[in-house]
């Protein structure tokens, strides 16, 4: 059985070191899970067939199905396209209240109907609740880039994205519409422009014009430690390819790891007077991105990122115990940099990722023992709010093994009736989402029952995730089906 776990183990740290080659897609390893026993309905197995035949949930709870109400705090969801009447949103908006980080999941890693409604609500909580930024599982470096576009207008939207977003599900026609948007809406409030970050570690590269940005900053304000600087990231700058970086010897890696943090440490022991009066562009974060912040500041976060990175790049790759460590290790430094970036520049965020890292608590504990979003919560309290997403069939992209292969269509159809999606299907509105915390009491005790729910990732087939809603989300959206996210066009 302890060999079994192993393998189990390992192949998911495989799939994490797969996923670092993905670039947008940051490095996010939802993988194929170990296979897990379902709670027992209690209904018979003959009763549950039976409601699978006829559509209805009942037959599976007896006279304790939460249907009803589910239905009594379901609010319908009119769309999840970008650009029309909004009235459907009100509720949710009054949801989200004072919330300063609004994460917003996805149960797939490629549905347009996620990605439309990730734009849908992002322009809706610019236009209605003062928002400013968007905010992806996406590099720290790349999510830069981006937004100097956003902020400069120098480039073109969906060169920019396609260089940003390479070979992840992200590099669809759908982002390509949102950085769109989120430009010519900088074009049109040029004193209130809205922003994109990455808050993720690096991948598949830190590029030399990444790391100029950090010793720019030292010759600019300390030339006499830029030979130390150099010699400190030599050999190291730049990361051209995880992989490769992955073949180097444990002790290469721990050495290229130590001497970024000395680089680091370097920078922080020089804070002078002067450097506050560098804009946010001086500091290598684009073009007005830090409101009121200074270079030193900037020049210091971007080099704890190379930092952060090279850490977690000393990952033991045959040591289970090592894969779960530096997985707790990525989610604390996602958080991190979404409060860094929050009360450095007072934006409020629309944080988008994976269903497992916006909750509280991820459908696979033992690769992901504290999330995200449970960090938010530990430094942000109730300005944090989690969003998850729920579906009942459809397509996504996926990959036949999350080391090999491109991202491709797949296609799910109804679920079993022991799972959540199941019974959330059976609420009246195709579409809806609820405030998990105020539904009735019959529909919060349904909620906070862990079961079986789609979380699909990086691979498919694999078995599904052990969900207890309430327990991981304040408001859940479930949509009945979901189509596959779009192509980018060339």
């Amino acid at each position: 059985m302890a060999k079994h776990r192993n393998r189990i183990s390992r192949r998911r740290l495989l799939t994490t070191t797969a996923m670092i080659t993905l670039g947008a897609a940051a490095l996010s390893p939802i993988t194929a899970q170990a296979s897990q026993a379902a709670h027992a309905p209690s209904a018979s197995a003959s009763a549950a067939a039976a409601a699978a035949s006829t559509g209805r949930a009942a037959p599976v709870y007896g006279d304790q199905s939460p249907v009803r109400a589910l239905e009594r705090a379901a609010h319908p969801l009119r769309s999840t396209d970008p650009g029309r009447n909004t009235t459907d949103l009100r509720a949710l908006t009054s949801m989200i209240g004072d919330a300063k980080v609004v994460g917003l999941g996805e149960a797939t890693h490629g549905s347009h109907e996620f990605f439309t409604m990730k734009e849908r609500l992002f322009r809706h909580l610019v236009e209605e609740k003062g928002f400013t930024t968007f905010a992806l599982e996406l590099s720290w470096s790349a999510g830069l880039e981006i937004d100097e576009y956003l902020q400069t207008g120098k480039g073109d939207a969906r060169r920019v994205a396609k260089r940003a977003l390479a070979n992840s599900p992200w590099d669809r026609e759908e982002f390509v519409s949102l950085i769109t948007w989120m430009r010519d809406y900088n074009r049109r409030h040029p004193h209130r422009t809205v922003h994109f970050m990455g808050d993720d570690l690096g991948a598949p590269s830190i590029n030399d014009a990444f790391f100029a940005r950090v010793t720019d900053y030292v010759q600019r304000t300390h030339p006499e430690s830029l030979p130390r600087l150099n010699e400190l990231y030599a050999g190291l700058r730049p990361i051209d390819d995880v992989f490769a970086y992955f073949r180097k010897p444990m002790a290469e890696r721990q050495r290229l790891a130590d001497r970024a943090q000395q680089a680091l440490e370097l920078i922080t022991n020089r804070k002078d007077s002067g450097a506050g009066t560098e804009s946010g562009a001086g500091a290598g974060a684009g073009a007005g991105t830090a409101s009121g912040g200074d270079a030193y500041a900037w020049a210091v976060q971007n080099a704890q990122f190379i930092a952060q990175t090279t850490k977690f790049l000393t990952m033991d790759i045959n040591d289970p115990a090592s894969v779960t460590a530096a997985q707790r290790f990525r989610d604390e430094v996602m958080a991190r940099n979404v409060t860094w970036w929050q009360r450095r520049t007072g934006h409020k965020i629309l944080l988008s990722a994976q269903n497992d890292h916006v909750g509280y608590a991820a459908g696979d504990p033992e690769l992901y023992p504290k999330t995200q979003g449970s960090c938010l919560r530990d430094l942000m309290g109730g300005d944090y709010l989690p969003i998850g997403f729920t579906f009942y069939q459809g397509s996504f992209l996926s990959k036949d093994a999350a080391l090999t292969g491109d991202w491709k269509e797949f296609t799910v159809g109804a679920p079993k009736p022991t799972t959540n999606e199941y019974v959330l299907d059976k609420v009246r509105h195709r579409n809806f989402y609820l405030d998990v915390r105020h539904a009735p009491l019959a529909a919060r005790t349904w909620l906070n029952t862990t079961r079986p729910t789609r979380n699909i990732g990086t691979e498919f087939p694999h078995p599904d995730a052990r969900v207890a809603i309430a327990r991981s989300f304040d408001v859940l959206i479930h949509l009945h089906k979901v189509t596959a996210a779009t192509k980018t066009k060339p």
